[in-house]
């Protein structure tokens, strides 16, 4: 669970920034009015974190696959920054990276969810580890598309794309919410193993 509370210590920090920057952003000089290398940063830190989550799971015959899952995601990430979008472009975010961890990530809850039905011995949602997949499961179905829709929404239709990133606000709420009945349950998961 520490690459998880990692994140959620660092997701605050780049959501805290972010929303100085979109409140004060006219009093602050040129380069630091946009806030979407933010969103990219943030991306590349929550697909770290959790890849290394699903690492420390230690599952049978999926260890090999969340080992280099990250280093062929890495390498397409780079790749689309180096060919297609622009990390630090002030005016987009980019919505292949959001998109992509997104699918990435939604194949390692689906592997996790393959390996656990497998298990018979313990009922799944008393591990903590289900609720954290579990939320982050949701947050990355419900945003897949968002975030692979999102910029050509922006330039068909503005305000239709900022009233979709509501979605995008209540899945996170929703990945937030699990996660800490994955921390509130753990200590009495451990003293029932």
């Amino acid at each position: 669970m520490k690459p998880v509370i990692v994140y959620f210590f660092i997701a605050m920090v780049i959501n805290f920034s972010g929303n100085i920057i979109t409140d004060f952003w006219r009093h602050l000089p040129d380069w630091m009015q946009s806030n979407t290398v933010f969103y990219n940063l943030h991306s590349m830190i929550r697909f770290v974190c959790f890849s290394l989550f699903f690492i420390g799971l230690k599952q049978k015959g999926l260890t090999l696959i969340y080992k280099w899952l990250p280093l062929l995601s890495l390498l397409i990430f780079a790749l689309n920054f180096s060919l297609i979008d622009d990390f630090f472009n002030p005016d987009r975010l980019s919505g292949n990276l959001l998109a992509g961890e997104a699918y990435i990530l939604l194949i390692y809850c689906m592997l996790y969810y393959l390996y656990k039905l497998k298990d018979d011995e313990i009922l799944i949602t008393q591990e903590p580890d289900f609720w954290v997949v579990t939320g982050l499961a949701i947050y990355v179905v419900v945003n897949f598309f968002v975030f692979l829709f999102y910029v050509p929404m922006l330039n068909y239709n503005i305000q239709l794309a900022l009233d979709i990133w509501d979605v995008h606000n209540y899945a996170y709420i929703t990945l937030c919410l699990l996660t800490a009945k994955a921390f509130y349950d753990a200590p009495r998961y451990q003293h029932a193993v």
